[in-house]
Parts: structure tokens; sequence; C-alpha cells
């Protein structure tokens, strides 16, 4: 493990985002807590080009927790659109009603009331406290893990899954006050999205490659290669679901099983990916066919 001091590594990390940060507009100034939430829970396995745009129009239609709340679960998947596994549309609607229902309708700004609401992990509990309130708290994303592999551990990538120890690593190098702690995290998260990329890291342009444990010791390759799975799409019963969806999305009535055959080869496939819409809650089957939940 490294020897550079966390204070070093921190300090020209945080200074290279001050001049590099893309303008995200859950950055702005006038950002919300809800906003900071709604773009934490849409940039779950979907690149940030592709939520943007979903993220002005949804912010526009429901600016607060209580607007999401009262919307029609149907207008709720219409709007979540391309951005893929659309659960989460309905786990942001239903955690928009514990925080009306549970705190006002205001964000909450503590880690365990954040915690407690529906579909919020531990990382997302720690992004809106960092980045909504600007307090301190470990926010390990793929990006920060990689970062943290590369730059104090010494390693190619992270293990594929994380550990406690990556956990006491991050919370080792995370500064004690409040406002250095949140500019870390959205540092750090930001050099591992543009520069220490998982396949072709830009090291000539990493503020911290002089001090990266890993290219200190040659730049050793991945030890969990053999581990890491690579998601496939085609032909897959995700891709399989997000045909079915795009056609409900897009019907203005009940669409019969059998205009949805043409969809797909594989009929079986087909049907079990509409049981699995059916029972994610993300269609309803009325006699007239499949529809979007009322």
């Amino acid at each position: 493990m490294t020897t550079t001091s966390p204070a070093l590594l921190r300090a020209r990390v945080v200074e290279w985002f001050a001049r590099e940060a893309r303008p995200l507009p859950w950055r702005a100034p006038d950002r919300t807590p809800w906003g900071v939430l709604v773009s934490e829970v849409m940039s779950q396995q979907t690149p940030v080009a592709r939520v943007e745009p979903s993220w002005h129009a949804w912010l526009e239609r429901w600016p607060t927790p209580a607007d999401l709340a009262t919307a029609e679960a149907a207008d709720v998947l219409r709007m979540w659109g391309t951005l893929g596994y659309p659960r989460r549309a309905l786990r942001l609607q239903d955690c928009a009603r514990a925080i009306v229902e549970r705190h006002g309708g205001e964000v909450p700004s503590s880690y365990e009331d954040l915690l407690a609401l529906p579909g919020i992990g531990p990382y997302t509990a720690g992004a809106v406290l960092a980045f909504a309130f600007g307090r301190r708290a470990v926010v390990l994303d793929t990006n920060v893990r990689r970062v943290l592999a590369r730059a104090v551990a010494g390693t190619a990538l992270p293990h594929p899954h994380q550990s406690a120890a990556e956990v006491r690593l991050a919370e080792s190098v995370l500064p004690d006050d409040d406002a250095s702690a949140a500019a870390w995290s959205a540092a750090s998260m930001e050099l591992g999205a543009l520069v220490c990329t998982a396949r072709a890291p830009r090291c000539g342009e990493c503020p911290v490659a002089d001090l990266c444990t890993w290219r200190l010791a040659g730049s050793p390759p991945d030890e969990h290669a053999g581990r890491r799975r690579t998601q496939a799409w085609h032909g897959t019963d995700r891709q399989c679901r997000g045909r079915v969806m795009a056609v409900l999305r897009e019907a203005s009535s009940p669409v019969p099983r059998s205009d949805l055959a043409p969809l797909w080869p594989d009929a079986a496939q087909l049907d079990r990916c509409i049981a699995s819409l059916l029972e994610d809650h993300l269609a309803e089957e009325s006699p007239e066919g499949l529809h979007l939940p009322t």
C-alpha cells in the first residue's frame, strides 16, 4: 500500500476537479436535495450523458417528492423512458411517498433516515448526504473504488465485490471535516469517471500519476480478471423486457399478447419476460391485453 500522504493525494485531486469538473445540473448552486437524489437513482448503471436530459424532464414535471408521490405509475414509467431497469422508477416513487409520509416532503439529511427510504442503499445514502448536504460520508461507487484501488492499494481494479476492507480504506482517506470530505468524494468520483477509467486509464492526464501505487509498481495486470462477468445485452431477457416496455409506453390502449409476438423470436422467452414484468408490477394484464400499471 502506498505511503503517499492522503492529504497530498486529496489536495491534487480536488484541485484538478476545480478545473475539470463537468457542469452537471445536479452540481449547480441551485440544486435541491431531491434533484440530487433523483440524479443518483437515475445514474445507477446508466451513463451520465443519457441521464441528463431525463433528469431535466423529470424535475420539470415532478420538482418535489410530493409531486411524484401522487403521480400515476404509468406516467412515471413513460417518463423513465429508455433509462433501463425501470423498477428504479417505481422504487423512486415509493421513496418519494416515504419522504412525504415520514419527513414532511423534505429529503432527510441524516444517513440513517436516508438509508431507511425504499430503494436507497449505502452508496446512494452517502452520495445524497455528501452532494446534497455537503456532509462527511463514505461514497463508494465503481469510479471511487477504482481510484482507491489504483492510487492507494496498488491494484489494477477493485475486487468484483465490494469488501469491508474497501470501506475501511475509503474511510481512512476521507477528510475529517464535512466540506473537505464532500469535496473529495465529488472529485475522486469525477477522476474515476473521466481519467482513471477501467479499460484505458488516461494516466498522462492524471493529477496523481506520480503518486499512484499501481503505476509505481509497474501497472500490474488485474488479478481478478477471471472473476469478472461482462454484461451481455443482445438476446437477453433484459433486452426482451425492454422491447415489451417500449411498446406499452407508446400504447394508448391495452396491447393483446398476439400483437407482442412479433417483438421476439423465442415465444417461450417472451412469455417468461412478460410474466416477470407482471410480477415486478411494471405491467398489468386485462382481458383486452397488457398495459402499464394504473
